[in-house]
């Protein structure tokens, strides 16, 4: 460990990081190599035309530009929250409303649906509705439905379905599946199977393996492999072959879920098919599994075999690396990695940061774990709550209270959004020290920030208090933990 963690050790230098773009050279200017005009010439009449149709042009474009912009606010002010109501009356009113750009009014919709600020985007979809030159579109109306599914919304996504039905739209397999797709992903499985069933008697929409894809998915977050099966075997029944995205889906579940029998077995069927070959995804769901678990002589053996397959690395395979070895203080393979990466030119990312930061930091190392915090932030990758758990968590386990007061000074002039989790850290940290005006302080600060204590947090203060011999502290958090677990 010394070697790795010595002056010597394949620590990312400043240059390790994201690359910097060169100055892109400049372009030759057309303006400049404009022929000069002889005065009183036939040349000079037709620079002089010239001359005005420029103006003339620059003047339709800035009209152009004012209404775009014009556009732009009346769509602002349309949908400002605290009155959103009342304004679009008033527009209406005014007969504004209706006259809008319709690619000011697209670009609204699909900047809020990129976002999923779904209460936004379905403002903004009414204000379209009411526009002259508005016609259904179906691939609005999936977007949306898509959109409403993933912000598990799905009795709004089952509206626009209907209202989809209404406006005279062709509804489609891919209408279907974005519909399915809204009700698994909120584990309302009993109306996606029916779903399902629907689209078998309907000849245009019969689910396809995309259909099937999603629903598989859904299922195994819940970790539902009955389910599974069953779709599995609907499939092979409709003679719908898995494609590689259903084969990385089993792939990546049955490893997270340590089932690594099946997960064997699903790889192995992926490999005797010709027309699903395994890809970069393959490999890192098959390596987080066997990393994940503490079984690197497998992870190795597995990256080697891929490799051999002609995959090639991304820089999500090195980060599953880095993490695996970091958690087995396997810190010389950890090495070779870095040290690889910084050979090949595989620019960090904040995920390979904050693995390498907590690597750091578990072995006890502040000195670089610091180095690379600051490191991150020279090269503009802004560190988040893992990022100050990890910082959170050495210092707690170093027993430095003076650096995690540091790391707070940090939290005030940064716009870093702090969780439970990241409190929790504190929590635990400040309880090992025995700083308990410091531990008392943490709640006010989960209070100011909008975080609500939850078991861990309660459970940690209990811990750091009985440790100490503060048994009636102790005692009235236990009371406080009780009556919030009967009320949950």
């Amino acid at each position: 460990m010394a070697s790795f963690f010595g002056p010597s050790n394949p620590i990312p230098p400043s240059s390790f990081g994201p690359p910097k773009t060169d100055p892109l050279s400049r372009r030759n200017d057309p303006l400049t190599h404009r022929k000069v005009s002889v005065p009183g010439s036939k040349q000079e009449s037709s620079s002089m035309e010239f001359e005005k149709l420029k103006v003339k042009e620059a003047k339709e474009r800035k009209e152009e530009t004012n209404k775009k912009i014009a556009s732009q606010k009346a769509v602002s002010i349309i949908l400002r929250r605290e009155a959103a109501k009342a304004v679009i009356e008033y527009k209406k009113k005014k007969g504004n409303s209706k006259k809008l750009l319709p690619r000011t009014v697209l670009e609204a919709l699909h900047e809020r649906i990129t976002a999923l600020r779904w209460e936004s985007a379905l403002k903004v979809f009414e204000l379209l509705q009411e526009q002259l030159w508005y016609r259904p579109n179906p691939g609005i109306y999936i977007k949306l439905i898509v959109m409403l599914g993933k912000c598990k919304e799905p009795e709004k996504a089952q509206s626009l379905f209907e209202m989809m039905v209404e406006e005279g739209c062709v509804v489609n397999q891919e209408a279907y599946t974005a519909l399915l797709s809204a009700y698994s992903r909120s584990g309302r499985f009993h109306e996606a199977f029916s779903i399902l069933e629907e689209m078998k008697n309907i000849p245009n929409c019969l689910p396809d393996v995309f259909t099937y894809s999603i629903l598989i998915k859904s299922c195994l977050q819940v970790y539902d492999f009955d389910k599974v099966q069953i779709l599995l075997s609907d499939m092979e029944c409709l003679g719908i072959k898995a494609n590689t995205v259903t084969y990385n889906t089993l792939i990546d579940s049955y490893g997270k879920a340590k089932r690594f029998k099946e997960m064997e077995s699903t790889l192995v069927e992926m490999l005797r098919r010709r027309d699903c070959k395994p890809d970069v995804w393959t490999m890192n769901s098959t390596l987080r599994a066997f990393g994940g678990s503490g079984q690197i002589e497998m992870m190795e053996k597995c990256y080697e075999k891929f490799q051999s397959a002609g995959i090639e690395p991304s820089i999500k395979t090195f980060n599953i690396l880095l993490d695996s070895y970091g958690k087995t203080e396997n810190y010389e393979k950890m090495g070779a990695v870095m040290e690889f990466m910084q050979k090949y030119h595989f620019s960090w990312t904040i995920v390979t940061y904050n693995i390498v930061i907590d690597a750091f930091g578990r072995a006890g190392d502040l000195k670089q774990m610091e180095f690379l915090f600051r490191l991150m932030q020279s090269e503009r990758i802004k560190p988040n709550c893992v990022t100050l758990c990890s910082l959170v968590r050495a210092y707690g386990k170093a027993g430095k209270a003076e650096k995690l007061g540091a790391v707070l000074r940090f939290i005030e002039n940064s716009d870093v959004a702090l969780d439970t989790v990241f409190f929790n850290c504190l929590v635990d940290a400040y309880g090992m020290m025995g700083c308990f005006t410091e531990l008392k302080g943490v709640l006010e600060m989960m209070e100011q920030s909008g975080c609500k204590p939850d078991k861990i947090t309660y459970r940690s203060m209990i811990k750091a208090y009985s440790v100490n011999g503060m048994t009636n502290k102790a005692s009235e958090l236990r009371n406080i933990l009780a009556s919030l677990e009967k009320a949950r």
